[in-house]
């Protein structure tokens, strides 16, 4: 009890609890503006988290991805075009209702249903992620290696609409870690008489290019183009007292269905909100009333994305495996700030995972305050002109890559491989497959040279634990699914 009421001391400290404010706001403004996602909102960030201490920087990451998941709901529901992909089943029911004049009662319904969805997935997390990672601190090399090689499938379930081209994003992603010095041996591999590169490519500098600066190069080629004008009535903003004891019976269901789903690796909340989406309308009394503005089809959809978010945050924190494209993302910014999430976080650091608990509890009440309080100012936050935004924002993604170590080098790495992720984008290729490569490649190689030294070379100590064959297992049927999924969607339609 007085680890948690320090816990909450820290956090209500003024300076802290302003970092946790500025997470969460800056997230719905990034997950509201359509183009942005929490991705770049969390690399926006990272140049700014080595300033404070890693526990301050961890709850702000967070309120970052609870705030840009709810804020995607916003531009769904007054331009009827999804600021993140979680968002997307919002707008099936979200934006017939603002176009009826009731664009205030949307939000407010979304804006309550993500609170909760938040909360209950939050006190999801608390209860789950510790018993998770007691039993991950029996692992040893070859566990770990095995636990990593079930992350990298993981590449096949955020490859997009081809299997083949994310497989072929991650094993881009695996070369560009091979970089640098060997992590076991020491020897320097691929640096081509560039002295910067004996180190490697710096990992922020590639999430900055690979995420942000690549969106940004993709944003700006409709500059110039005819802008919609959206003007919606806001009208009422909360539901009555009965709507509201309606929708409880959506929304609690609704968010345990997107923690469950947010657990699983590679999943997020775009299948979470459809999948409530979907469940809502077979169970309800009205099913006709869904798609014509249903204050049930937009509570469904935002308690399960929002849910997602602690879900997520599972295996992220216990086992280190990100549960998608955000917590990917996220990942590498941890590790970057010296917070290596794993089993071992939470016996290490026990004072950290604490406070995040609590900042992510008082984040989804800042959403609520904040949702409700800015329902009228939301308009005017779309209508800034993309000729304006995205200039700005590309610039702090290069004064960012800068402020790490003052050196023009990371500028230009950042550069480098926004031109890269650009180009990617283009062609059809992924990038958070790479991400996942860079990330997780190094670890599964580290654990792989330890096993081997410590067996003394023999290649056979990797299948004689169960815990590793499970996932071994795991990891084939997580392969064998995405192959399967792949193969579905690629096979041609036939009429009869």
């Amino acid at each position: 009890m007085a680890a948690v009421i320090d816990a909450v001391i820290f956090v209500l400290t003024p300076f802290h609890f302003l970092f946790l404010f500025i997470g969460v706001a800056g997230g719905i403004i990034v997950g509201a503006l359509p183009g942005l996602t929490g991705s770049v909102g969390i690399i926006l960030l990272l140049p700014f988290l080595f300033y404070v201490p890693p526990a301050v920087a961890l709850i702000m990451l967070s309120g970052m991805f609870c705030g840009a998941i709810y804020g995607g709901s916003i531009s769904a529901i007054l331009i009827s075009t999804p600021g993140t992909p979680s968002a997307a089943a919002t707008v099936l029911d979200g934006y017939p209702l603002a176009q009826k004049g009731q664009a205030g009662k949307a939000i407010g319904v979304a804006t309550i249903a993500s609170t909760i969805g938040g909360i209950i997935s939050v006190l999801c997390l608390i209860f789950i992620a510790p018993q998770l990672a007691r039993f991950a601190v029996r692992f040893g090399p070859v566990e770990y290696f095995a636990l990593m090689v079930f992350g990298l499938t993981v590449i096949a379930s955020v490859s997009g609409a081809s299997l083949i081209k994310g497989l072929l994003s991650g094993f881009f992603g695996l070369l560009i870690a091979t970089i640098g010095m060997d992590p076991v041996m020491g020897y320097p591999r691929f640096h081509f008489g560039v002295t910067n590169l004996l180190l490697g490519f710096p990992m922020v500098s590639v999430l900055i290019g690979l995420f942000a600066v690549s969106q940004i190069f993709v944003e700006l080629e409709g500059v110039g183009k005819p802008q919609k004008v959206f003007n919606q009535s806001m009208g009422r903003v909360l539901p009555t007292w009965k709507e509201f004891k309606g929708l409880l019976t959506v929304i609690v269901p609704s968010s345990l269905l997107g923690t469950f789903i947010g657990i699983i690796p590679g999943t997020g909340g775009a299948i979470a909100s459809f999948m409530a989406y979907n469940e809502a309308r077979r169970f309800s009394r009205h099913p006709e009333e869904f798609g014509t503005g249903s204050l049930a089809g937009i509570a469904a959809p935002e308690a399960a994305n929002n849910g997602t978010t602690g879900g997520a945050m599972v295996p992220l924190l216990s086992l280190g495996i990100p549960g998608d494209v955000v917590t990917a993302v996220m990942l590498g910014a941890l590790m970057v700030i010296g917070v290596r999430p794993g089993p071992l976080l939470f016996r290490q650091s026990p004072q950290i995972m604490n406070s995040l608990f609590v900042g992510l509890m008082f984040a989804q009440f800042l959403i609520l305050g904040l949702g409700l309080l800015s329902v009228r100012i939301f308009p005017k936050v779309l209508k800034v002109p993309v000729r304006i935004l995205f200039p700005i924002i590309l610039a702090l993604c290069f004064l960012g890559a800068f402020s790490l170590s003052n050196s023009i080098y990371d500028m230009l790495i950042a550069f480098l491989f926004g031109l890269v992720g650009y180009a990617m984008r283009k062609l059809g290729f992924g990038t958070a497959p790479v991400i996942l490569g860079v990330i997780l490649g190094p670890i599964a190689e580290q654990e792989l040279g330890r096993a081997l030294i410590m067996s003394h070379g023999n290649w056979g100590t990797l299948f004689q634990s169960p815990i590793a064959i499970f996932f071994y297992i795991i990891s084939l049927f997580s392969v064998s699914y995405s192959l399967k999924s792949g193969l579905r969607k690629a096979k041609p339609r036939t009429t009869g």
